[in-house]
């Protein structure tokens, strides 16, 4: 984006000139989260890839914002984005 502008082709006598807008790319999901299962006790991994390197991305349960502690790791290394869920239990489903 931050090369929209006007740019100039000049040969000393003349000129041409040309306006660039750059329009962001919006954010997509190349890999939607899958539905997982897992044992009680185990631990479970959330994957989802992004369009867009470095997007921040906010987990939530429901409505909860998640944030990290002993239960949850975030992980997120170029497009893709995890989720990892500690010693599950039936209340995490």
């Amino acid at each position: 984006k931050s090369d929209s502008d006007t740019y100039t082709c000049d040969i000393g006598d003349a000129q041409s000139r040309a306006k660039l807008v750059v329009q962001e790319m919006p954010i997509l999901f190349k890999q939607e989260l899958q539905n997982e299962e897992a044992k009680e006790g185990k631990q479970v991994k959330l994957t989802c890839e992004l369009s867009k390197p470095g997007t921040p991305v906010k987990w939530m349960k429901g409505d909860t914002v998640l944030y990290a502690s002993e239960k949850y790791e975030f992980k997120q290394y170029g497009t893709v984005a995890e989720l990892i869920i500690r010693d599950v239990k039936s209340v995490d489903a």
